[in-house]
């Protein structure tokens, strides 16, 4: 199944159990999303349930918001990241908040749906990662959507929390295939450990996931060594214990994401690492980003400034060499 099927069938899924699911966003009814991950359902279950709205994001979350509040479950998608800052408002100031602000009698049953990253030429003002601001929102669930079967169990749960979550997906990912496993009871908080290996640590999530699993044959081979591959999933809270038993067994820690480097989501993960376990790292970290500079619309640059299965090679030998493997 792909990655948006697998989306769309969690939506129909949850849609068809509680008619208190609503799904509201831009183009998502009459055009089935910019990615075709709500097609089909607005014919399934009528434009009173799967809503087209303005090209308005603050009133988008905001009335999404208002339908929690009231008894529903709204599931909002964002066409891009990039626009969620038109909403920060109300995700940060209302949507993290009011369940605290009323000591739990308010309760906040929604998703905020959203693709980001770099995604071939799209420009400086859609080719963003906001992940280190969200995840920062006290009272904000989010989680990172890299794999097609983590998508279908990991939005069904969200969509039956009872809190606010936020569910980033990735524009490159719509289209990757995957067996899903209907019947596994797939926990959303917890990291999947891709490849197991004893040497090195990688962490990653999203798009850089498959970028550095693409390349980990010939960094093995290059350094005679085996790695260990992380996939985060959730970054708001992170699973740690999964993290500390991996990085107690390698004592080596890369962590590799797509954002810009200053500021980094990695940033707090590595902090945690020297903060936590210092006296088992055998060497200094290393963190893989993105370069701080816009995103260049221009396909050389925009790939110049970012990490590739290329670069993620490079930098990991050269890191390894100097480090003693």
């Amino acid at each position: 199944m792909l990655y948006r099927e697998a989306i769309n069938l969690a939506l129909d899924e949850t849609m068809s159990e509680d008619t208190n699911i609503v799904l509201l966003g831009e183009d998502i009814a009459n055009v089935g999303g910019t990615f075709r991950v709500t097609e089909g359902l607005l014919d399934k279950y009528g434009k009173a349930r799967v809503i087209d709205t303005p090209i308005a994001e603050l009133s988008i979350v905001g009335n999404a918001i208002g339908m929690a509040i009231g008894g529903l479950r709204p599931v909002v998608e964002l066409m891009t990241a990039n626009f969620s800052l038109l909403a920060f408002d109300q995700i940060v100031n209302h949507m993290a908040k009011l369940p605290f602000m009323s000591a739990g009698k308010i309760r906040l049953p929604m998703v905020l749906r959203m693709p980001q990253g770099v995604s071939k030429q799209l420009g400086a003002q859609h080719s963003e990662n906001y992940e280190n601001m969200l995840s920062s929102v006290p009272g904000l669930f989010v989680f990172a959507v890299n794999s097609p079967n983590y998508a279908y169990h990991a939005l069904k749960k969200s969509i039956k929390m009872d809190d606010p979550v936020i569910f980033i997906e990735h524009e490159l990912l719509y289209n990757k295939k995957e067996e899903i496993d209907m019947k596994s009871d797939l926990d959303p908080f917890k990291a999947r450990i891709i490849k197991e290996g004893e040497d090195i640590t990688i962490i990653s999530y999203l798009k850089m996931l498959d970028d550095t699993a693409s390349a980990l044959d010939e960094i093995e081979k290059e350094l005679n060594c085996s790695c260990e591959l992380i996939d985060l999933c959730s970054l708001n809270p992170v699973d740690f214990k999964t993290l500390e038993a991996s990085i107690k067994k390698t004592g080596r820690l890369i962590m590799i994401e797509e954002g810009h480097k200053m500021g980094s989501y990695g940033a707090q993960i590595i902090s945690w690492a020297v903060e936590e376990l210092f006296y088992f790292l055998d060497a200094a970290p290393l963190r893989l980003c993105g370069k701080n500079v816009p995103i260049a619309y221009n396909r050389k640059l925009e790939l110049a400034s970012i990490p590739t299965p290329k670069s993620i090679k490079k930098d990991i030998i050269n890191w390894g060499r100097i480090n003693g493997l």
